[in-house]
């Protein structure tokens, strides 16, 4: 059994007059009573673990109880997240690598689940210092002054996770400290301890504490986390005073070939013990669980029904750019520009069930239209392709349908629908013509086999339209009908 076990069992039982006139008295949590003063944190047996201690042996508990560690990162779980077990079960601190929207900040905030439920600090102290290990001047001297009486105050963990966005107007003051000029003016020495103002590392004291986008410090403020990753201190302003701080420190960092502002210096890249390589979702359907799951809740004003194969082709369109030669990858292409073109398709089928008086909104291929102009100042070009991004992205678009039709539609026979071209049918679509008047231009025509194939409802003429204009657009992009553009949408012709 854990040696903070005991804490759980711990119900301290004092006389109604005591409990009043305690100056720390002790907290309630559900059915029990933690410890309110040091004399009685020290009675109940609590132990005070260094924080990487206890992320490891949280860790270890939860590891060897079966339990799934980060819920709702998708894509990590076979390479990034066992890498992150290794390096919490090395003591490691981290640095998390990898191009925009790969969810770095979103995995540093998940370690926060790993922290202890509750902790005893100081009650009043600034940095969280331990009752049982204070370092700060001012903890120490209230320890040697109030004894056993000192009062004390438990926290949750999101009180000990922390987090700045590195720019390049970040100062050392902002994450060590610097010196309080209100103190000094109030009658304090210079060489006092207590004149310092704590920055955030300090005030992170038996935490995590998270850098985003490292290497946009200025080398000069890197240089102040070197003591801090290797000999566990804080300096400021030439005191002579050493803090003990006890922090993980985590980072994130784009490729150093792509962000040309800077770069980690490497004295300090030496000191991180683990550099973890992130990455895009590898398979589609991960893809599509994170677009889905992330996306804005669309209003309750209008039903919406996002056909499944339709969300494959957003998650395939991303997919295109990713591997695309005349698109910079090393800027890279993110998860979020597969949430946006999702938001996107949805608006546009929403707008037209409002603009018709259709009951519910329910996405076409003719919806699609839009994700070109939503990706286009999303994604970054190779130079020599200026000027061609439209071309490009509405080629790579067509790329993605073609291949979730060949997928969902492979081996269908679209004779019946051909028949209908050949004798001298067309039809015309766009994302504001209803399905009732795409559906008559081909009256009669079973779709019921399509409906299968690509498991639509077919409860509403709806389902029946989305169906028609992605087969209508297979045929074309697989040369088997022509396309031609019209002022209200396409035109559709053998």
């Amino acid at each position: 059994m854990c040696r903070n076990d005991g804490i759980r069992l711990f119900v301290h039982i004092v006389q109604k007059q005591r409990v009043a006139e305690c100056p720390g008295n002790p907290v309630r949590v559900g059915a029990m009573l933690r410890p309110g003063t040091l004399g009685e944190l020290r009675s109940s047996g609590w132990v005070d673990r260094p924080v990487k201690e206890e992320i490891r042996e949280n860790l270890m508990a939860k590891l060897a109880a079966g339990e799934t560690l980060f819920a709702g990162i998708v894509g990590f779980e076979d390479s990034v997240i066992p890498a992150v077990e290794r390096a919490l079960l090395a003591s490691h601190d981290l640095v998390f690598l990898g191009e925009r929207g790969q969810a770095k900040t979103r995995l540093i905030r998940r370690l926060v689940e790993l922290l202890d439920e509750e902790t005893p600090v100081v009650t009043g102290c600034e940095i969280n210092d331990s009752p049982l290990r204070p370092i700060c001047a001012a903890c120490r001297a209230r320890v040697a002054e109030e004894g056993e009486r000192l009062p004390v105050t438990w926290i949750r963990p999101d009180r000990r996770f922390s987090e700045k966005l590195a720019t390049p107007d970040t100062a050392v003051a902002d994450l060590i400290g610097d010196v309080d000029p209100i103190k000094v003016a109030e009658g304090r020495y210079l060489s006092d301890e207590l004149t310092i103002h704590y920055g955030l590392v300090p005030r992170t004291h038996r935490g995590i504490f998270s850098i985003n986008e490292l290497p946009d410090l200025p080398a000069r403020i890197q240089v102040s986390l070197l003591n801090v990753l290797e000999e566990r201190d804080v300096q400021v302003r030439g005191f002579t005073v050493r803090l003990p701080i006890d922090v993980l420190l985590v980072a994130t960092a784009n490729p150093e070939d792509y962000t040309n502002r800077g770069r980690i210096i490497t004295p300090l890249k030496d000191r991180f013990g683990s550099e973890i390589r992130t990455h895009y979702p590898e398979r589609r359907q991960d893809e599509i669980e994170i677009m889905v799951g992330e996306g804005a809740a669309p209003p309750d004003r209008v039903p919406v029904f996002v056909p499944g194969f339709l969300d494959e082709v957003v998650a395939e369109f991303t997919r295109q750019i990713r591997q695309s030669s005349h698109v910079n990858q090393r800027s890279g292409v993110s998860v979020r520009l597969s949430i946006a073109n999702r938001e996107i398709m949805i608006a546009s089928a929403m707008r037209r069930a409002l603009r018709t008086g259709e009951h519910e909104a329910v996405p076409r291929v003719s919806d699609l239209a839009g994700l070109v102009q939503s990706t286009r100042g999303r994604v970054e070009f190779e130079t020599f392709d200026e000027g061609r991004e439209e071309e490009i992205l509405g080629r790579l678009l067509s790329q993605a349908i073609i291949e979730v039709y060949r997928e969902r539609l492979a081996g269908f026979d679209v004779r019946p629908v051909l028949a209908r071209f050949e004798e001298g049918g067309q039809v015309e679509t766009g994302d504001l013509q209803t399905a009732a008047s795409l559906l008559a231009q081909l009256p009669g025509l079973d779709l019921s086999g399509a409906l299968l194939r690509l498991r639509l409802r077919g409860e509403s003429p709806s389902d029946a339209a989305t169906a028609l204009e992605f087969m209508l657009d297979g045929l074309h992009l697989t040369r088997r009908l022509n396309k031609s553009v019209t002022s209200g949408g396409v035109r559709y012709v053998a």
